[in-house]
């Protein structure tokens, strides 16, 4: 089951009730919030363990099924574009069919969510482009790895 910690900006905008939810693991906790750029809305999902970071976008005000199945999808097609094991993936996605919305609960995931939001760019020709360059950034919470690699580390350890 995925955790789906929305910020209160998050909260508002797709109109859900936040419920507790504390133990589980980081690997499947995702920090998610809303932000604009060039007048649209994105999404983005920051994982707890790893920084690993998902931009979506196209999801309006209360669509919160939607908002699941295009991160679903987008990770989907990410982790396949790095390279991971199909096998992995299937085990990871199946795993996040089920979800829970809860509140923020980590200063350092929301500090490094804010510092990819402000180096976001619409330079790229596609999202995974964008994708495959935010999560080969280098973050000192992950002493200094790429968040790629400590998520396609955990996966291998996971399953």
């Amino acid at each position: 089951m995925f955790v789906l910690r929305f910020t209160q900006s998050l909260i508002k905008d797709m109109k859900v009730t936040p419920v507790e939810c504390n133990d589980i693991s980081p690997l499947f906790n995702w920090h998610v919030n809303i932000y604009k750029l060039n007048n649209r809305k994105h999404i983005v999902f920051v994982n707890d363990l790893s920084r690993l970071c998902v931009i979506i976008d196209g999801i309006r005000t209360g669509q919160i099924t939607a908002l699941k199945e295009k991160f679903l999808l987008t990770l989907r097609i990410y982790l396949s574009s790095e390279g991971i094991d199909e096998n992995l993936i299937n085990s990871y996605i199946q795993d996040g069919l089920e979800y829970m919305i809860s509140k923020t609960n980590n200063r350092s995931v929301l500090g490094t969510m804010k510092e990819i939001t402000w180096f976001t760019a619409d330079d790229f020709d596609d999202n995974i482009q964008r994708l495959k360059w935010h999560n080969k950034i280098i973050h000192k919470p992950i002493e200094y790895n790429k968040p790629i690699k400590v998520f396609k580390e955990a996966l291998k350890r996971h399953y």
